[in-house]
């Protein structure tokens, strides 16, 4: 008789076997949801893809033409093209790839070379790989009141829209610039009540028309990708590359993580929202893998995905088709792209920047709604309960008090100021947690006060607000 296999080792099959089968229902789910949408919708998934531009360019432009030329263009196009292809078909959803904004700031102020812009992005892979694998993106997800998350996308959002001003402001003097920047936002306006127009696909190519003269007087060959792996020094993975790299790992675990994980799963409640867990993975390989090549390190933005959602995205496969371009770019026309590029108008750059700003500030007016990400969290026996008809298993709501509404604005505006203020997402996190924790103080000490004295709490109904009597 053939000996058996140990129980331990069936037991283990049998999971990787489930684990394989759960898997491959997703992604057929997925391909199925991102078919769906392309064909019901192709002219607005492709609009939708180009929704992030505005953002994209000028940093790719800036780090491209810099004098020590510290990213590779051809390379930084192939890798987040096949970037956005692979998280089109995994994810199901418009989740961008942008680039890491302080480690690009940090390069373009302190003159990085291309060993020490791919040591910073290694570092930063590096860590949140180590954050996200220990679980502590995850806690640290949880532990995140959402008064803070909103506030970050409204930070974000708003610094987005002071940062289209450097974008249209210099070219006020040229009319041709002035008459784009008017017609764009006249556009940005009109677009609600027109949302199957493919606004963003059609302002790409307002752009290209508008800067064909000048690639005709000043041509560009055809090139094909020629890919050059390199390996930072030791030396390069100190001094101004770890300096950049501290700056963008809060950056990239509060927006590029825990807020896109949460914005997804506002724009797109029919789908299922990403895990900050698989993004993380997702921040870590891809930056892995394509740094080695000279690319720009990238990560995933709430910026990114609520510009594509703005102009029409609704499925993975926008990102799949913006990918393929990126990808066929990069191989053929690396040289091309880049004349195109810097072609481009500011003026129209700048509005598309403008509708993702708006469209992540818009995001704080559900921040009291019984559909807030934490409306079913605990709550006290005294607070009203109210369940939704859909079922047993339906979630259930608490109705917030007004000292509580006030209290969430207050934390939320606190976080906003910080990011304006200062410039940094991780000081407007900081700012809102600091004020988050002297609200739970303030309770705490009212509490142990009322204790001592002998009171007691009660709810006002008709004032939504909890009131101190005598026993």
């Amino acid at each position: 008789m053939a000996e058996q296999p140990p129980r331990a080792f069936s037991r283990f099959r049998y999971q990787i076997s489930e684990s394989f089968h759960t898997l491959s229902k997703q992604l057929q789910d997925v391909q199925r949801r991102n078919l769906n949408t392309f064909r019901a919708q192709p002219l607005q998934e492709i609009s939708g893809s180009f929704g992030d531009l505005g953002t994209l360019l000028p940093l790719i432009i800036a780090l491209s033409s810099s004098y020590y030329h510290p990213i590779d263009l051809g390379s930084t196009l192939v890798f987040t093209g096949l970037a956005n292809i692979a998280t089109g078909l995994y994810f199901g959803v418009p989740l961008p790839v942008q680039p890491m904004k302080a480690i690009a700031a940090a390069a373009l102020s302190r003159s990085f070379n291309q060993e020490e812009m791919a040591a910073a992005g290694l570092w930063v892979a590096a860590a949140i790989g180590i954050l996200t694998l220990s679980g502590l993106i995850g806690w640290f997800n949880r532990q995140i009141p959402v008064p803070i998350i909103k506030g970050i996308q409204m930070g974000v959002g708003l610094s987005l829209i002071i940062y289209a001003g450097s974008l249209l402001s210099p070219n006020y003097y040229h009319d041709l610039q002035i008459f784009l920047a008017v017609l764009a936002f006249l556009a940005l306006l009109l677009y609600p009540s027109f949302a199957f127009v493919p606004l963003a696909l059609i302002l790409l190519l307002l752009g290209v028309v508008v800067g064909l003269p000048n690639l005709i007087d000043r041509p560009a060959s055809l090139n094909i990708w020629r890919p050059h792996v390199f390996a930072p020094s030791l030396r390069y993975f100190d001094g101004p590359s770890l300096e950049a790299a501290v700056g963008q790992v809060p950056l990239t675990t509060l927006n590029s993580i825990i807020a896109v994980a949460a914005l997804s799963a506002d724009l797109l409640p029919e789908a299922p929202a990403p895990t900050t867990y698989s993004i993380g993975l997702s921040v870590t390989v891809i930056n892995l893998v394509g740094c080695w090549f000279g690319c720009m390190p990238v990560c995933h933005g709430s910026g990114g995905l609520a510009a594509q959602y703005r102009f029409g995205a609704r499925s993975g496969a926008s990102v799949v088709f913006l990918g393929l371009v990126k990808l066929l770019l990069g191989l053929f026309a690396g040289r091309f792209a880049k004349r195109v590029f810097e072609e481009f108008p500011a003026a129209i750059l700048g509005i598309m920047v403008v509708a993702a700003g708006l469209e992540l500030v818009s995001v704080g007016e559900s921040l009291n709604q019984p559909a807030a990400m934490d409306s079913g969290s605990s709550y006290s026996q005294d607070q009203r309960e109210s369940t939704s008809d859909s079922g047993a298993n339906a979630k259930i709501h608490r109705d917030l008090t007004e000292r509580e509404r006030k209290r969430r604005w207050t934390t939320m505006f606190m976080t906003i100021g910080g990011i304006l203020a200062l410039k940094n997402d991780a000081i407007g996190f900081i700012a809102g947690m600091l004020c988050h924790w002297s609200f739970q103080l303030q309770d705490r000490i009212e509490a142990r006060r009322a204790r001592r004295e002998g009171t007691i709490q009660l709810l006002d109904e008709d004032r939504q607000e909890y009131q101190t009597v005598a026993p």
